[in-house]
């Protein structure tokens, strides 16, 4: 739209109103002027229809009388600024909106089919692995598997290995140790640890099966946990590998990677235990704990798990909190999988047949052991 009709709309306006005051007049001749500045900023930012809008608005307020023309005229420039204003935050958040990345669907909860299903899996695969895992504890009766148990604690299985040939030399019957010095055999487990306290309890549960069980282990449960020094994990490690019942063995080992496994978050060596024993047959519970130790001393270590040599690294929930260059991870392998002797001096031939090597006796000179 051109101006010259807009101005000589103005001027016919100022002739019929030729007796009043000039100002107005001069008023209303400027009001066109200031509404095409309007004009041609509410282009930009409305385009050619809002600015024909408002030189319509600038015209009829030229016309309207006194006073009318500045308000038009600066109504249009506020309006068209209001309008060209409020568009701005409209693009400024479609922009912030369309820059935000797509929410990621949280990952559902394992059902508890789905965990039976894998940690069963897990089991398999551990089964194929290790097919020769077994106690690591030396030994050739329950009286010397209880024995050996109850001196394991706080302390690796070869340095009990190493120990007790010389005490199961000198006491091979619960009658025997119950009759000995305290002294004498606080001196042949020194090695172990904790040796004063030992000593109470394996005299103190030689006694036990002397005076209640006739010198015989007893093969139930709820007769083990009466002996001094004998607890629940102790208790089935017996009645496992020594009369072949059932058992769940919960060390350090197996509590560390059940959680990992996300088998169960108990810390609780009992209700771990309970958790663990729910998911599988009883059927499978002692070759279970073998199998979950094997792999905790061997590969999935407590400080530095070697995950990149992980056989059931596509199962476990906590891949990548270890080592995952398959080169650096093999270096972290211990026992039969580094090329180290084992734990047991005198280990089954199955595990000799698979590469396993035998344990030195103590103070033997031989490559050294990696227990943790």
């Amino acid at each position: 739209m051109s101006k010259t009709p807009v101005r000589a709309q103005a001027k016919g306006a100022g002739t019929v109103t030729a007796g009043r005051n000039s100002a107005v007049g001069e008023q209303a001749s400027a009001a066109p002027k200031k509404a095409a500045k309007g004009v041609k900023r509410a282009r930009g930012a409305e385009g050619a229809e809002g600015a024909a809008a408002s030189v319509a608005a600038a015209g009829k307020g030229a016309g309207g009388g006194v006073g009318s023309g500045g308000a038009a005229g600066s109504g249009g420039k506020r309006a068209a600024a209001k309008k060209a204003g409020a568009a701005k935050p409209v693009k400024k958040a479609a922009a912030a909106k369309s820059d935000k990345p797509p929410k990621k669907a949280a990952a559902k909860p394992e059902s508890r089919t789905a965990l039976v299903r894998r940690a069963r899996r897990i089991n398999r695969e551990l089964a194929e692995v290790y097919p020769y895992a077994h106690p690591e504890l030396d030994f050739e009766n329950p009286f010397q598997l209880l024995v050996a148990t109850v001196m394991s604690a706080q302390t690796t299985d070869l340095r009990v290995n190493q120990t007790t040939p010389a005490l199961f030399a000198k006491y091979p019957t619960p009658e025997d140790l119950a009759a000995a010095n305290p002294e004498d055999v606080e001196e042949l487990i020194r090695p172990t640890g904790f040796f004063r306290a030992k000593t109470k309890s394996i005299m103190g549960l030689a006694a036990a099966l002397r005076d209640e069980f006739g010198g015989e282990v007893p093969g139930r449960l709820e007769d083990l946990v009466q002996l001094p020094g004998v607890g629940r994990k102790t208790a089935f490690v017996v009645m496992g590998n020594a009369f072949g019942r059932p058992g769940i063995t919960v060390d350090t080992h197996f509590g560390r990677l059940v959680r990992r496994w996300k088998w169960t978050e108990e810390t609780d060596p009992d209700k771990v235990e309970k958790a663990v024993g729910e998911l599988f047959p009883k059927s499978d519970w002692t070759m279970l704990s073998h199998r979950v130790i094997f792999h905790g001393r061997r590969i999935c270590h407590a400080r530095k798990p070697a995950c990149g040599a992980c056989p059931i690294a596509p199962l476990c929930p906590a891949y990548g909190e270890g080592e995952t260059d398959p080169e650096k991870a093999k270096k972290l392998l211990k026992y039969e999988k580094g090329g180290f002797p084992g734990q047991r001096l005198k280990p089954p031939q199955s595990y000799l047949d698979a590469g396993g090597i035998p344990a030195p006796p103590l103070g033997a000179t031989a490559p050294p052991a990696t227990g943790e």
